[in-house]
């Protein structure tokens, strides 16, 4: 139970990012980039990634078989922004998403060690 537990709060913090795809105008709610900008097309694209990535997120909760993949996926997902983020100065633009994210990190410790170390 706490594995579908904690699959399912990485699904949630993927899931506002995820629904950006179909909901344009949270990716500049999200990022602060207006519908105009040459960078739209990318982070819109970036929200479909995001819903891969939540899509994943709630299979593992449902199927063991792929959490050492789904660990993969959301690391990457995560860590590569939070390193991002650092590097850039830590915009204060993105400083709520860089707090869900690392917010985030126990629950995917938890969620990897599980998928890959559980008998």
């Amino acid at each position: 139970m706490a594995d579908r537990i904690a699959w399912t709060i990485l699904a949630l913090v993927h899931l506002v990012p995820g629904i950006a795809f179909f909901a344009p105008s949270l990716v500049s709610r999200l990022y602060g980039v207006a519908a105009e900008s040459p960078l739209f097309p990318l982070l819109h694209h970036r929200a479909a990634l995001f819903g891969v990535v939540l899509l994943i997120c709630i299979w593992a909760a449902f199927d063991p078989g792929v959490r050492q993949l789904a660990t993969i996926a959301t690391a990457v997902s995560m860590l590569s922004f939070l390193g991002i983020y650092w590097c850039a100065g830590q915009p204060a633009s993105l400083r709520t998403i860089a707090l869900i994210d690392l917010i985030g990190l126990p629950v995917l410790l938890f969620a990897g060690w599980r998928a890959f170390f559980s008998t």
